[in-house]
């Protein structure tokens, strides 16, 4: 497929968000699993079985509330836009009354954005993650839950991590459901800040973030291979356990354009790109050259619909996972909700 690049980037910002809640890149050395059968896809003109969990959460992002209609088998809700700010001050908590009626539990869920960030608010001993804790466990009063989603922690940060969920589930005692969102592994990491062993005894649940397989700046790929999926769920259900495991499964598509424009030039290459693409009008702004032009670009794009998410629900289902949660509420197509049923038990 061939598009200009306006229509590249609408067809790149269609159904994805500017917010994010995604898993690190995977580990260049990642296997660990025997190799498995391989995946049986139903015909795609079969009728989709209806997967049933006890338990299905689904990201809201604030300002899209709007996305949560009555009706949907949801169970758990992870209200998203809490973070932690650049003084490792807890800001922008949503207010759990501007979500509509919904009967299930409400989680709030904060992020911390930056591997700095991550050292600096908690640093042990230190008065900003002294506040920062205070500060979760006040906003979690008008919550059934927290969730912890801090993507870039530095290596140095393990212990100072594990100990700061350790002081937020003493400090919210069995008041609240405390889960935390990690990035997806296959096995075991030496020395993993997101080590799902020691990390599974300190919560209620672990939503392993079982996507982003294929990223931004990868190679172009789908947001999670079924067979990297299953192998994410195979050493999440051996460590973590089916009792405090949720997969995540996306609810969103990405681009890739072949070649990407956006780099710095040396003269040579800017005289090579005005020979390539007959630029015949070169303008001077306060002195300075500047062309345009419109080059062709190749995109090749990979998305979810409800016939993927189904194969990807039932692969989880069948090995034992009793909870999915979903990144996010609005980029879905509708149709998938015909295919998931909340268990009655």
């Amino acid at each position: 497929m061939k598009l200009t690049p306006i229509l590249l980037t609408l067809l790149l910002s269609f159904g994805l968000s500017s917010y994010s809640c995604q898993s690190s890149p995977p580990s260049a050395d990642i296997e660990e699993i025997d190799e498995l059968e391989p995946i049986e896809l139903p015909p795609i003109d079969n009728d989709l079985p209806v997967s049933v969990f006890p338990e299905v959460w689904v990201y809201v992002v604030a300002g899209r509330e709007s996305f949560l209609t009555p009706g949907l088998p949801i169970s758990d809700i992870g209200y998203f836009g809490a973070e932690v700010n650049l003084y490792g001050e807890l800001v922008n908590v949503p207010n759990r009354r501007t979500l509509p009626p919904f009967s299930g539990r409400v989680h709030l869920v904060v992020s911390c954005n930056g591997r700095a960030l991550s050292y600096f608010s908690l640093l042990p001993g230190s008065p900003q993650r002294t506040a920062l804790i205070a500060a979760l466990l006040a906003a979690t009063r008008d919550f059934d839950g927290l969730q912890i989603n801090f993507e870039n922690i530095p290596a140095r940060s393990r212990d100072a991590y594990f100990s700061f969920l350790s002081e937020l589930r003493a400090g919210l005692g069995q008041d609240a459901m405390f889960t935390v969102a990690l990035a997806a592994r296959t096995r075991r990491i030496d020395n993993d800040v997101y080590d799902y062993a020691r990390i599974a005894p300190i919560v209620d649940r672990i939503l392993v973030m079982a996507y982003d397989e294929h990223w931004s700046t990868s190679e172009p790929g789908p947001i999670a291979t079924l067979d990297w999926g299953r192998r994410v769920a195979l050493h999440s259900m051996n460590v973590i356990g089916p009792e405090k495991l949720i997969m995540g499964l996306p609810f969103y598509g990405r681009g890739w354009s072949r070649p990407s424009h956006h780099q710095a030039y040396v003269y040579s290459g800017i005289q090579r790109i005005i020979g390539e693409n007959n630029v015949t009008e070169i303008n001077r702004e306060n002195g300075i050259p500047t062309f345009t032009y419109e080059p062709t670009v190749s995109v090749t794009v990979y998305y979810e619909d409800e016939y993927s998410l189904s194969v990807r629900m039932e692969i989880y289902r069948s090995m034992g996972v009793r909870a999915v949660g979903f990144w996010r509420l609005g980029q879905e197509t509708l149709a998938v909700w015909n295919y998931i049923e909340l268990s009655q038990n």
